[in-house]
């Protein structure tokens, strides 16, 4: 990658074992890089929510279905630990 820099960044102890191979690093290095460069309209993150929600509303799930299935993950996820 061209014009870079390296930083320090905290991340789960599976995220750090991945980013031992310097294809992950660079690929993940993209994929910041990409998501916080500044523009104009919604971050890469809002449209690619708003995406995932335009494609469950056209499968029939309501607002309120998919606002209860996230709140279950997260709740699942906070129960179980993020790691598994």
């Amino acid at each position: 990658m061209s014009d870079t820099i390296e930083v320090k960044i905290r991340v789960e102890r599976e995220a750090a074992a991945a980013l031992r191979d310097a294809r992950n690093r660079d690929a993940v290095g993209r994929l910041v890089s990409r998501v916080l460069r500044p523009h104009s309209g919604p971050s890469a993150l809002a449209r690619a929510i708003a995406e995932l929600k335009a494609e469950a509303r056209a499968a029939g799930l309501t607002d309120g279905e998919i606002d209860a299935e996230l709140a279950a993950y997260n709740a699942e996820r906070r129960d179980h630990g993020a790691g598994g």
